[in-house]
């Protein structure tokens, strides 16, 4: 046999011989559960005296910083959340496309 078609032979031999039953099965990716998913904090109630012309006596301007205070301190623990569930949902949709691929090779 020439070089080239030993090299030709051993090249088919490879292609029918990785599309064969020893083949592993492709695994479909599982999401990310919905109850991970972070709730966002709720945003305190706005008094209707903030828009009133007088504005809030002070009990009510208090109540509402507090309110405001305490909603943004809530915010950096739902971020991380949000980013740690996004980077879920990152690796199941570069899962979903190794899944896809790898189902589109098995036909060939």
């Amino acid at each position: 046999m020439r070089p080239t078609t030993l090299v030709r032979t051993a090249l088919a031999l490879c292609l029918f011989g990785a599309s064969g039953g020893a083949r592993a099965a492709c695994t479909p990716p599982l999401p990310p559960a919905a109850s991970e998913k972070p709730a966002r904090p709720t945003p305190p109630e706005r008094p209707a005296c903030l828009d009133a012309k007088g504005g809030c006596p002070g009990f009510e301007a208090y109540t509402f910083n507090d309110a405001v205070k305490a909603y943004n301190a809530k915010l950096p623990a739902y971020r991380a959340g949000a980013e740690a569930y996004a980077g879920k949902l990152k690796a199941y949709v570069d899962a979903s496309v190794a899944y896809a691929n790898c189902e589109m090779k098995s036909l060939q």
